[in-house]
């Protein structure tokens, strides 16, 4: 590593109600990975977002290769040399790779040309890509590939990666590790945006530490804990996920020879899925996203009708119930696009509240809401799940990722399911937060129920699963006690290795 590359001092940027950052400064030097750490809503993607071109500073000053930086759009980071990969994708999955790279270029090849040297890069850096095919088509590794390639065909100085493992198997994570160590070999600078804290000790050889929008120090990853870094990030201890010891009971739902038909050009079929879960038991269920983890979601909360006797709930045939029928009935599920899927952007906490607690918490009365009820459960919901707003009055578009996160898990943890289906429940959230809502989970299986966690992170499954199975092309592999599980077994099966069966269980 040389000198610094990027230096920012004093960025400063404030919202009604909410300083997202406050005179925030540190550097980045050339040919380094630099994490920047920080629990929900402490003003990571903010910060980012400035260095991007993406919102303009209220005060401070940024320079680049000593010059002074001030990007008004992100074609002018572009042009000077930052490059963004975001967290959630934007690929059109009807065209090409190559069609899709070129409409991220500023002056783009023919389309021939392109393909050539999207060939070439990928192989230099070790992300093999074919141009020709259609992104629909793609795992969700490769898509991320075709988002690292776009980048890379810019010639960054500085890469910026939100979360870029989030859709990940082990096997994927280490070829992207060694892409980035060669990047960082020619001098390219990456600011690194995770959560994984185990990653970043692996990968990063600094650290910026955000908290409540102040820098709040720097540390070296490799010569840091793992929980010492989410102490510096949350400001005070806290415990880990603790597993009450319990017997299993009997079976709350049952699923039989699942099968069905990919919903689009570029869904995923499910095939023959059959699987049971007790009561007092978590069901990890891993896998890439774009697997059929959707579907099975889909599926289980009602949204998509199966053949009545696919699917039983305490030995009850529910396969044609709807979602509101399935609720009544104790089975509740939480899906893992949380804006727009599990919230309604625009409406208030308190109005997301209702829409899936009316009935169990019985805020309703003769088609008339029950507001001060209704109000008072989404305060709930905030005090126990520590969701940082200034209120059940605040749209849900308005709460950070990881916040709305917790909203959402603690809506349906309050509503004391007998069966509760979640997907991501702990995607984009802090350490902190993510200990609480395994803790959460763990204890409503202690009272009884059971739960199904659909999670690609692996760290999540074989912390709180009792047993654990893959979906992989939508078939899921057989299911088998979490605890002798190896990560390397686990991301084998999450890729779909040979030899795996479907579960019947």
């Amino acid at each position: 590593m040389t000198g610094d590359l990027l230096t920012v001092s004093g960025l400063t940027k404030a919202y009604p109600g909410v300083v997202a950052n406050d005179a925030v400064s540190f550097a980045i030097r050339e040919g380094e990975v630099h994490a920047l750490l920080g629990e929900n809503g402490a003003g990571k993607s903010t910060l980012v977002k400035m260095i991007y071109g993406l919102v303009k500073p209220d005060s401070g000053t940024m320079t680049l290769r000593g010059a002074p930086y001030a990007p008004h759009d992100p074609h002018a980071a572009r042009l000077a040399g930052v490059a963004m990969v975001f967290q959630h994708f934007s690929l059109f999955d009807a065209m090409s790779v190559a069609e899709n790279v070129a409409l991220g270029m500023e002056k783009p090849p023919a389309l021939r040309d392109l393909a050539a040297r999207i060939r070439d890069v990928s192989e230099t850096y070790g992300l093999p890509l074919d141009p020709d095919r259609t992104v629909g088509d793609l795992s969700a590794g490769e898509r991320q590939r075709v988002e690292i390639i776009r980048c890379l065909l810019q010639e960054p100085r500085l890469l910026i990666m939100d979360e870029p493992t989030s859709v990940l198997t082990p096997q994927e994570v280490e070829i992207l590790f060694q892409t980035l160590r060669k990047l960082t070999g020619e001098g390219v600078a990456i600011l690194y945006i995770s959560h994984k804290l185990e990653e970043i000790r692996a990968l990063c050889d600094h650290a910026t530490i955000l908290r409540q929008g102040r820098n709040v120090g720097t540390c070296t990853p490799r010569e840091t804990s793992a929980r010492a870094m989410a102490e510096l990030m949350v400001g005070s201890s806290f415990a880990a996920p603790e597993r009450a010891r319990g017997g299993k009971g009997e079976v709350l739902l049952e699923v039989s020879g699942l099968s069905v038909a990919a919903q689009g050009q570029f869904g995923t079929a499910l095939h023959a899925i059959s699987f049971a879960v007790q009561a007092g038991e978590v069901l990890g269920i891993g896998g890439v996203a774009g697997n059929g983890q959707d579907e099975l979601l889909a599926v289980l909360s009602g949204e998509m009708p199966v053949a009545a006797e696919t699917l039983r709930l305490k030995g009850a045939t529910i396969g044609q119930h709807g979602p509101s029928q399935r609720r009544a009935m104790g089975l509740l599920t939480a899906p893992e696009e949380r804006l727009g899927h599990a919230a309604a952007p625009d409406m208030s906490l308190t109005e997301n509240a209702i829409l899936t607690g009316a009935a169990r918490e019985n805020l309703v009365n003769r088609g008339f809401l029950k507001w001060d009820a209704a109000e008072a459960f989404a305060r709930r919901i905030i005090t126990g799940f520590d969701v940082r707003t200034p209120g059940p009055g605040t749209a849900a578009r308005a709460l950070s990722g990881g916040n709305l996160q917790k909203f959402v898990i603690g809506r349906e943890v309050l509503q004391r399911p007998e069966v509760l289906v979640v997907n991501q429940p702990t995607w984009g959230v802090d350490a902190a937060a993510a200990a609480a809502i395994r803790q959460a989970l763990l204890d409503l299986a202690a009272g009884g129920a059971a739960v199904i966690c659909i999670s690609q992170d692996l760290d999540e499954l074989i912390e709180i699963s009792d047993r654990f199975g893959a979906l992989s092309e939508g078939r899921l592999s057989e299911i088998r006690p979490t605890q002798g599980l190896s990560v390397e077994e686990i991301g084998l099966m999450m890729g779909g290795a040979h030899g795996m069966e479907v579960a019947h269980v």
